[in-house]
């Protein structure tokens, strides 16, 4: 009897620790974040890596915000995350008007397959380079990378203007 009430406490303190609700846990961390030119395509994008650091199920996904620098609503892609990869990257759809050394919002949600919010991540991007850099018209034009004629002319004369219609700020 002496040693079945202190056993018998001990299963039930630790039984109701197992009903305890966990904490959110991060299941991936933040390792690198940045804009991509492409100037032959005169392409940029935003670029984010995130490291698994937690198993994530099969059918899981990631959801990304990213701010618009044009203006307007921000700029949402879906993709899955594939349960092998250990490294998952968020790229978003082209992006125009990116201006030098100014902070860009990124939202990122990871979601279970049932659609429940795993982790949140907020970050910001700056670019190092101002899109003015990049010309409007992508370079080459093709599979075999020609010339893009409305860039090179038959003149001679080349049109590597950037985009046009940027918001000031």
């Amino acid at each position: 009897m002496k040693i079945a009430l202190p056993l018998l406490a001990i299963v039930a303190l630790l039984s109701l620790t197992g009903c305890q609700r966990d904490e959110p846990r991060e299941v991936a961390k933040l390792s690198g974040r940045m804009f991509v030119f492409n100037y032959r395509v005169a392409v940029a994008t935003y670029l984010v890596t995130l490291q698994r650091i937690a198993p994530i199920r099969d059918g899981s996904t990631v959801e990304a915000a990213f701010e618009n620098p044009r203006g307007g609503p921000d700029l949402i892609i879906n993709d899955k995350i594939f349960p092998t990869d250990d490294r998952i990257t968020v790229q978003s759809p082209p992006v125009e008007c990116v201006k030098q050394d100014r902070p860009y919002k990124v939202s990122i949600r990871i979601k279970a397959p049932e659609g429940d919010i795993l982790q949140t991540i907020q970050t910001t991007i700056r670019s190092d380079t101002d899109q003015s850099a990049l010309p409007a018209k992508p370079l080459v034009v093709g599979p075999l990378y020609t010339p893009n004629p409305e860039v090179f002319k038959s003149d001679g004369s080349t049109d590597m203007r950037p985009v046009q219609g940027c918001p000031a700020s």
